[in-house]
């Protein structure tokens, strides 16, 4: 793979990038440095990418790494502002799917992490293992998981509705 061809993936995955980031960081600005950082790494370390069928698994685990260092610098500082931030910031999705992506995002990471790669952005299981350093058996178990954990946050937010 060039630099041409790594730029032509970058933009077309700038989505996913920011999704799976904001999958692990609660703030804005961090999801968007840890992209960027993602970004500058992607293209320092072109010669170690051996095959180019797995750019984007590969670009999403130098995203996912940089995402774990940006939470490690940052549990030695907490802003309250970031704090305020996380707390109140907006739900980017539409009204219909409010309460499953709400559902979504009180998962555990471990289990969030895989249910937004494999449900929100088509990766396989296998991506996914190789992405998060886990067997496909961990991602499968974990997909379960976190299937088991939604279905029980939604039953009981639709019984709530029902009682409204």
């Amino acid at each position: 793979m060039n630099k041409q061809d790594l730029s032509a993936l970058i933009l077309d995955s700038e989505r996913l990038l920011y999704a799976t980031a904001r999958t692990i960081l609660l703030n804005d600005q961090d999801c968007q440095d840890a992209v960027q950082e993602t970004i500058v790494k992607a293209f320092t370390n072109l010669r170690q990418l051996k095959k180019d069928r797995y750019a984007r698994t590969w670009l999403v685990r130098i995203l996912i790494n940089e995402c774990y260092d940006v939470l490690r610098r940052g549990q030695k500082i907490i802003s309250l502002e970031a704090s305020r931030e996380a707390q109140e910031r907006p739900s980017p999705v539409p009204e219909d799917y409010s309460d499953l992506y709400r559902a979504v995002e009180d998962l555990p990471e471990d289990l969030r992490i895989p249910v937004v790669l494999y449900y929100i952005d088509d990766f396989s299981v296998r991506e996914i293992a190789g992405m998060m350093d886990i067997s496909e058996g961990a991602v499968q178990k974990r997909l379960a998981r976190a299937r088991g954990k939604l279905r029980v946050a939604l039953e009981g937010t639709a019984g709530t509705e029902a009682l409204s």
